[in-house]
């Protein structure tokens, strides 16, 4: 069985996440989306809520194939965790140039870790390319409308943190 470990902070969890979920589902039996605790950026949502979020989502993202998707908070190395749910494969999401050259870096960092676990880029689809999550709650606290770039439930979830 192919695993494939999906990290981030997800916060909050966007259109554009769900697209990379539904096409890494195509390169792996079973996906695990690590939900990272990230205290260096200062998320909106707690961990739990992102947990949350994510977890009552799935179906909607993946349809179907919601069997096959798993989630679950981690703070520990990445390459650690992936190793403990048995992955072989990290799937990363590129939007951009800049995306590449950090990924790039880690790449080399986690190889260094262990280089049984391949990390796979997954450009976003050209319609996503442009939401990034801090863009998304920029936008919700300033009152804007950012209901095509996050499911029904992540919308009602940034109006209740912004009072929208």
């Amino acid at each position: 069985m192919r695993i494939g470990f999906y990290p981030g902070t997800f916060d909050p969890v966007t259109r554009g996440h769900g697209d990379i979920i539904r096409r890494a589902l195509r390169l792996v039996d079973r996906l695990v989306i690590g939900v990272a605790i990230n205290r260096d950026k200062g998320p909106l949502f707690t961990l739990e809520e992102r947990v949350d979020l994510l977890r009552a989502d799935i179906g909607a993202i993946c349809g179907e194939d919601a069997d096959r998707v798993d989630v679950e908070p981690f703070e520990d190395l990445l390459m650690h965790r992936a190793q403990q749910v048995g992955a072989t494969i990290i799937i990363r999401g590129l939007r951009a140039v800049a995306d590449f050259e950090y990924e790039y870096q880690m790449v080399g960092m986690n190889r260094a870790l262990n280089d049984e676990i391949e990390t796979v880029f997954l450009m976003a689809e050209a319609e996503h390319q442009a939401i990034a999550s801090r863009l998304v709650k920029e936008i919700a606290r300033l009152g804007g409308d950012v209901s095509r770039f996050v499911t029904p439930r992540v919308n009602e979830a940034l109006k209740g943190k912004y009072g929208g």
